[in-house]
């Protein structure tokens, strides 16, 4: 049993409202439970929002209250991302949950790479702030790059 991303899974849940189905990762779901999250709602935040980047450094420097997840306007939605990440946490040691499958470049579901918070497409090394809690708490965790 694994977490998964939901939009992964084709679920709508990304901040444009639509999903990014990944067929690999749909036919491991025929063989294998994966469990589908998406920490951004289990944070409150409606489908479709705005999109948000951590802005001067990671997930781990967001649930250390360093820096800040920020919408285009400047909109400061932390609490947001970091609520959804306990969540997604909390369903991780209800089911005894060892892997996730998380959606790259993700201000959440990140692991490696997320976008550098200029809004500009820019990547840079780094995990979002879910991908970060799940690690801390011995989650390994995979991105659908791992399912090519």
């Amino acid at each position: 049993m694994k977490l998964c991303s939901a939009c992964l899974l084709g679920i709508n849940c990304r901040y444009n409202g639509v999903s990014k189905p990944n067929e690999k990762i749909i036919a491991l779901s025929k063989s294998e439970v994966l469990i589908p999250v998406c920490p951004e709602q289990l944070g409150e935040q409606a489908t479709p929002r705005p999109n948000a980047e951590i802005k001067g450094g990671d997930g781990l420097d967001v649930l250390n209250n360093k820096v800040k997840v920020i919408e285009p306007d400047g909109n400061d939605v932390s609490s947001n991302f970091v609520c959804g990440a306990e969540e997604v946490l909390k369903i991780a040691k209800l089911l005894g949950i060892k892997e996730a499958i998380l959606k790259q470049r993700s201000p959440s579901c990140g692991s490696g790479q997320i976008y550098d918070g200029t809004f500009s497409g820019t990547i840079k090394k780094g995990d979002g702030v879910t991908a970060a809690l799940l690690k801390l708490n011995g989650i390994e965790i995979l991105s659908e790059d791992d399912f090519k």
